[in-house]
């Protein structure tokens, strides 16, 4: 009698897990299970549905998921400022930051510079890219120590933060390459918090959901943490304006096999968030 108590719960909970699988637009109709002894056989097929495949192959995401033909690295700043003082520290960025980008002693490039229009207000994000990676980047925090003008300016841009935060990236193999763009544009930071150990799995779905919407122009890049907020993942995409945001967004639910991509990518993540930016004047990306 115990034994048959036992068989039933086991068979109400695997259809409970079936029937928590998936929407039934997204997968065919389930057959109903006869449960017998041969238990190794529906284990197999039960761990089928749920178990994902990933590379099997062991080795650093940066070297997995990066490319190989540069050795750039990025950094992505967020500066929170206080809200009287955001046109005097956009005015200043602009003054200062340019020299840094032309400047062929410095080895980096200025991506793009924005302010945020929806999401975080009063904030400012900017975009560098180090050309060389980590020996590059030391390079020029060395040299800006050394640069009175950089030291003056960061004097009077403390005075102007609520606060600050980094990190370093590195690019998406399967992404474009940021390189200026006329304008005018807005532009959109999707970031994504990964739960960790799906980063891979993340760079596979991701290398043939990019083919959906290179349509257009609007993929500029694509980019993933290595310091600071781990497991992060940001989409840079240009539009013309809100509306053809909207219009070209609409239009990837009706290519086949994007809604199939979305429903595989969904559950990696934690928390995601949505930045709709300005560029500033003096932004490389406008």
């Amino acid at each position: 009698m115990a034994a048959r108590v036992l068989h039933a719960r086991g068979a109400a909970s695997a259809g409970g897990l079936l029937r928590r699988a998936a929407p039934c637009s997204l997968q065919p109709p389930l057959r109903r299970l006869t449960f017998s002894n041969n238990r190794p056989r529906e284990d197999s097929w039960l761990k089928s549905l749920f178990v994902r495949k990933v590379d099997p192959r062991k080795d650093a995401h940066s070297n997995l998921l990066a490319k190989k033909e540069t050795s750039s690295l990025y950094k992505l700043q967020f500066h929170n400022v206080k809200p009287e003082c955001l046109e005097a520290y956009n005015k200043i960025c602009q003054e200062v930051l340019p020299k840094i980008h032309e400047d062929k002693h410095y080895p980096c490039t200025l991506v793009g510079t924005w302010n945020t229009w929806y999401g975080e207000q009063d904030q400012a994000v900017h975009l560098w890219r180090y050309e060389g990676g980590y020996p590059a980047l030391t390079e020029v925090m060395s040299k800006l120590r050394e640069n009175r003008e950089f030291v003056e300016f960061r004097k009077a841009r403390s005075n102007m933060l609520l606060s600050r935060k980094n990190q370093l990236l590195l690019e998406f193999s399967f992404w474009n390459e940021p390189v200026p763009r006329s304008g005018p544009n807005i532009y959109e930071l999707r970031s994504y918090q990964l739960r960790p150990g799906t980063m891979i799995e993340w760079g596979n779905y991701w290398a043939r959901a990019i083919r959906f919407r290179q349509d257009g122009s609007e993929a500029v890049g694509g980019f993933f943490s290595q310091i600071g907020q781990l497991y992060m993942v940001h989409h840079l995409w240009a539009y013309k304006d809100l509306q053809t945001r909207e219009d070209i967004r609409n239009a990837a639910w009706h290519k086949h096999g994007w809604e199939e991509l979305v429903y595989y990518t969904v559950p990696l993540i934690q928390e995601m968030e949505s930045r709709i930016m300005i560029p500033l004047k003096t932004s490389p990306l406008q």
